[in-house]
């Protein structure tokens, strides 16, 4: 009876059948005594092999609860395997970028660089998955804030910013404060192409009850921020440190129109090209010739190729990241 079964039995099986016996038959042969425990290669090729025969009436050396314990231990593998906690790995090239960012730029931090990847290239990263992929500095590296200690000479600045677009609209520099200059730089600001409702400034002595009279000749309602009251004017208290943190701690001015020159250089990269946190992350005035990134379904890849170009700004102590197309 049995001889008429395994002749109309599939070949299929059969043959995973004496595979089966093979198999244990050589665990006595390797050891040539009696087989106490199987290794892990075993135990993987038994389990696959019973699946194509019947494998309770090949079975020898162990018992059928052990084969199902490791038909059991196999599919926990296989769905832990195909179930891994987190996110998948974002793409080589995002990799490389983030890391050629940082080097590049070493006054950034995770967060800038999530937002220009963002705005500029329209790739949505998390500040947490920058810092992870980002060079690690070697101990001993001094700081990327360098602060000079030899001062030679006094200069002010003078800055105006718009509250509710960020955006500088004038910057000076000079040697000896004034009021009558001080009034003269926000007739500059103030000009005639936009219309402006109000002028918020501090109760410095500079800016004198004439400035006041003649600023709201123009129309403007000046605002006087409280005495010692700094956070009432957050915004340009804010800005002032920005300059301070992103340029003028990284240079050394040699005159006031060096002084000048720099900052004409780095205000537009501060309009144009500088993600604020404040405006969502935004740009105050984004430039009408960037290449719009495009849409996608990945937050990680772009559905047509296109290549990086990076523009220095004060020499490379910025870049100014775009999409350009990919010339072929």
């Amino acid at each position: 009876m049995a001889l008429t079964v395994v002749a109309f039995r599939d070949r299929r099986a059969t043959a995973a059948e004496i595979l089966v016996l093979r198999r244990q038959l050589a665990l006595y042969q390797e050891r040539r005594i009696k087989a106490r425990r199987i290794d892990a290669v075993a135990r993987i090729s038994l389990a696959l092999l019973s699946r194509f025969c019947n494998w309770r009436d090949a079975l020898v050396v162990v018992r059928p609860e052990t084969m199902i314990r490791w038909h059991r231990a196999g599919w926990r593998l296989f769905w832990r395997l195909k179930s891994r906690p987190g996110r998948p790995r974002i793409p080589r090239e995002v990799r490389a970028l983030i890391r050629r960012m940082g080097d590049e730029n070493p006054g950034w931090g995770e967060e800038r660089i999530a937002n220009e990847f963002l705005l500029k290239l329209g790739i949505r990263l998390s500040p947490r998955t920058v810092s992870k992929y980002l060079s690690r500095r070697p101990r001993g590296r001094p700081r990327g804030d360098l602060r000079w200690s030899a001062t030679f000479r006094v200069l002010y600045v003078f800055v105006v910013i718009e509250h509710r677009s960020r955006r500088l609209i004038h910057c000076n520099v000079t040697a000896h404060p004034s009021s009558t200059w001080t009034l003269q730089q926000l007739r500059e600001a103030v000009g005639f192409d936009e219309r402006y409702d109000y002028l918020l400034h501090d109760r410095d002595s500079i800016f004198a009850s004439h400035l006041d009279e003649s600023i709201g000749k123009l129309g403007v309602t000046v605002l006087k921020s409280p005495p010692r009251s700094p956070k009432a004017n957050a915004i340009c208290e804010r800005v002032i440190g920005t300059v301070r943190r992103e340029c003028l701690d990284w240079l050394i001015p040699l005159s006031e129109s060096h002084l000048r020159c720099i900052l004409k250089s780095w205000i537009p990269h501060y309009n144009t090209g500088r993600p604020h946190m404040a405006l969502g992350p935004g740009v105050p005035d984004p430039p009408l010739t960037s290449l719009d990134p495009p849409h996608s379904n990945s937050r990680h890849r772009r559905g047509e190729s296109y290549a990086i170009g990076a523009k220095p700004i004060l020499g490379g102590l910025h870049h100014e990241y775009r999409l350009a197309p990919l010339r072929t």
